[in-house]
């Protein structure tokens, strides 16, 4: 029986997640598919425009 509201994850109780994220700032390389996706697409923005965005 589960326990509305409470729910655990092994990833983040071991620490996995956390040391993910750190390496992934550091390198600048996204984890996610949704991030890879903005920064691929940001980069062929860029490629084709000739400028750089302006990030919020």
């Amino acid at each position: 029986m589960k326990i509305p509201g409470l729910s655990i994850s092994l990833k983040r109780a071991v620490g996995i997640s956390g040391v993910k994220n750190k390496v992934a700032k550091k390198l600048g390389v996204p984890t996610t598919k949704q991030g890879l996706e903005r920064k691929i697409g940001d980069a062929v923005i860029s490629a084709v425009v000739g400028k750089k965005r302006k990030r919020k």
